[in-house]
C-alpha cells in the first residue's frame, strides 16, 4: 500500500469516527433525553443509592466491641441493660456507579454496522445516565480491558464520552468471563454493569454474565444482533475463518445446512435471553437493522430506564 493508499484510508477512518456522534446523532440524544425523562422509582436513576454499614443517620445492626472501635458508636443503653459492648451501626448512602462495557473483540467487526451500533447505544446510555444518574464510566473489553473512561457525571461529559468511544478499536477474541474479572478487580465500588455485546464468546456467554454477578455487580445485557450473522449466503465447497481466532475449517454446505444454522442461531438467541430472565437479568435484543430511536426507547423500558 503507497503513502497516497494509506492517507485516503487514514482519513476515511477520521471521517467515521466524525460521523459516528454528529450533529445528527446529538440532536437525537437530545430527543431520547426527553423522552426518558419520566423515570420511575428505583432501577438505575439518581435517587436509588446503593446501601452499606457506615456512618449514616439509619441504624442498621449491633455488632461486638473490639478494641479500637470508635466509644461514641457505643450502645449505652443496651450496656445499662445487659453490660454488653455493642455498636451501633447505620445505614450509609453511596453514590450508583453505572459501567457500561463495549465489546472490542474481532466478531464486533463482522458486518459494517454492529461495531458502530454498539458504540451509538452505549454513547445513548452514557448520555442518559449521565444526565440523570450519579456517576457513569465506560470501558472497551475483549479478553480483558482494553481501555477505560473513569467515572464522571453531568451531561458535559458526553462529548468525552464520544472521544472515548471514537478511539475504540476491534480485535482479538472474546473472553467475557476474563474481562469480567478484569474490570472488576480495579473497582472500588459496585454497581451496575451493561454489557454491550454480540455475545459471541467461545468460552459461554453465562460465563461472562455470571462472573459479574459473582463479583456483587448487577449485570445488564444489550444483545447487538446483525440478522447477517444468522445468514449463510453461498453453497458449496467452502473454507470458513473465524475472524477472531483466525480458525480455518473447510466444510460442503448445503441449502439444508444453510437453514439449519439459520434456525440454531435463533434458538441461541432465544437462549440467551431464557438465561437473562431465569435469573432476572434485564436484558435487550439491539438488532442493527431497527430505527435507532425506536430501539433505544424500546431498550431502556426493557432494561427500567423509563416508565
Amino acid at each position: 500500500m503507497g503513502w497516497f493508499d494509506r492517507w485516503r484510508r487514514a482519513r476515511q477512518v477520521e471521517t467515521a469516527r466524525a460521523e459516528l456522534f454528529d450533529e445528527t446523532f446529538q440532536r437525537r440524544l437530545e430527543y431520547l433525553q426527553v423522552a426518558a425523562r419520566r423515570l420511575f422509582a428505583g432501577r438505575l436513576r439518581a435517587e436509588r443509592k446503593t446501601r452499606k454499614a457506615g456512618s449514616g443517620l439509619e441504624f442498621a445492626a449491633h455488632r461486638e466491641y473490639t478494641a479500637g472501635d470508635d466509644l461514641r458508636a457505643l450502645d449505652w443503653n443496651v450496656y445499662a441493660r445487659s453490660e454488653r459492648l455493642l455498636l451501633k451501626q447505620f445505614e450509609e448512602e453511596e453514590d450508583l456507579t453505572i459501567a457500561v462495557l463495549v465489546d472490542c473483540s474481532g466478531s464486533m467487526l463482522h458486518g459494517p454496522a454492529k461495531f458502530d451500533h454498539a458504540r451509538r447505544l452505549a454513547a445513548a446510555l452514557a448520555y442518559v445516565g449521565l444526565a440523570n444518574l450519579d456517576r457513569v464510566a465506560l470501558y472497551g473489553v475483549n479478553t480483558r480491558v482494553l481501555k477505560r473512561l473513569p467515572p464522571a457525571r453531568g451531561k458535559g461529559q458526553i462529548f468525552k464520552v464520544f472521544d472515548f468511544l471514537r478511539g475504540l478499536e476491534c480485535g482479538g477474541e472474546t473472553a467475557l468471563a476474563d474481562a469480567g474479572r478484569s474490570f472488576g478487580a480495579e473497582q472500588k465500588r459496585r454497581g451496575v454493569a451493561i454489557v454491550v455485546s454480540d455475545l459471541y464468546d467461545p468460552q459461554g456467554f453465562e460465563r461472562g454474565i455470571n462472573a459479574l454477578r459473582y463479583q456483587k455487580f448487577e449485570p445488564l445485557v444489550v444483545h447487538v444482533i446483525d440478522p447477517d450473522d444468522r445468514a449463510l449466503d453461498e453453497e458449496g465447497d467452502l473454507v470458513l475463518v473465524d475472524v477472531e481466532d483466525g480458525h480455518a475449517r473447510e466444510v460442503t454446505l448445503t441449502e439444508a445446512m444453510r437453514r439449519r444454522f439459520g434456525e440454531v442461531h435463533a434458538a441461541w438467541c432465544a437462549e440467551v435471553e431464557a438465561f437473562c430472565k431465569a435469573r432476572q437479568i434485564a436484558y435487550a435484543p439491539a438488532r442493527v437493522d431497527q430505527p435507532f430511536e425506536d430501539q433505544v426507547l424500546t431498550l431502556f423500558r426493557r432494561m427500567g430506564l423509563v416508565g
